[in-house]
């Protein structure tokens, strides 16, 4: 169990961070990336594991994520979606909607309907979370923001 967990989360952060290269976020923010993807994983899989359902765990995972990103943008000085785009990666459904099509072309309507319904509930819960924390004022985000020295 925790072995799995284990290789999810490290697979997540790799995840994170191929997506991160395909769509040229610079170097030095690998890390701070795959960071951020790696522990928005853990949150969704903890939250699955307390008993909350997928719509719910994906939303809070969504939640950290947001908050992470903007809390390393601010302390990194550069945009908030460098992190918040590479870091969703995991929680994207892609199965979902894979599975929504495959069984819509087999004519395998009532599984089409419920993978499609599933993987819409999880796009809207992502969507949510992002724009729950993106309406906090930016100068709450500020106190992470290293302080320059006084001359």
């Amino acid at each position: 169990m925790i072995g799995k967990l284990i290789i999810e989360v490290i697979a997540s952060a790799l995840g994170t961070i191929g997506f991160s290269v395909l769509f040229g976020v610079p170097r030095r923010f690998y890390f701070n990336c795959a960071l951020i993807g790696a522990i928005g994983w853990l949150v969704y899989k903890g939250a699955l594991l307390l008993g909350a359902g997928m719509s719910l765990a994906v939303f809070l995972a969504a939640v950290f994520i947001v908050l992470a990103s903007r809390f390393t943008a601010v302390n990194r000085q550069c945009p908030a979606t460098i992190f918040l785009i590479a870091g969703i990666f995991p929680l994207v459904p892609g199965a979902q909607i894979y599975w929504a099509a495959y069984y819509l072309v087999t004519n395998q309507f009532d599984s089409a309907l419920s993978s499609g319904f599933t993987a819409l509930k999880v796009m809207i819960a992502i969507v949510l979370g992002i724009v729950f924390v993106f309406e906090i004022p930016y100068k709450v985000f500020a106190i992470a923001r290293p302080r320059k020295k006084a001359k």
